[in-house]
């Protein structure tokens, strides 16, 4: 698999299922441009806290997502190093097709 032998199965697994859900990737766009607050995130999504939490404990696990609080406020950003992974992981496939050409390093 060449750079991406050294990425188990499980990261790309757990990776790829926390963005399978379509909350979730509303989430992600959100944290594209900056940090939020869970009740910053709650009001833009229209969803309560409970059913978010949920959510947010998916894509950390998948350390797609980093927290850090501050007071009594729980913050969210992009862990942007567990993208690069996952898309190292894709990259590997363009090598294998005579449609795409790979792209330079």
């Amino acid at each position: 698999m060449g750079k991406a032998s050294a990425i188990t199965s499980d990261v790309i697994a757990s990776g790829f299922h926390a963005l399978s859900d379509p909350l979730r990737i509303q989430v992600i766009e959100l944290l594209r441009s900056q940090e939020l607050c869970v009740c910053e995130l709650c009001d833009r999504l229209g969803v309560t806290q409970s059913k978010l939490s949920f959510h947010l404990k998916n894509l950390k696990e998948a350390e797609l997502v980093r927290s850090r609080q501050e007071g009594r406020w729980i913050y969210y950003s992009l862990n942007l190093t567990q993208f690069l992974l996952l898309e190292e992981y894709l990259a590997e496939f363009r090598r294998f097709s005579p449609i795409i050409p790979a792209r330079p390093c």
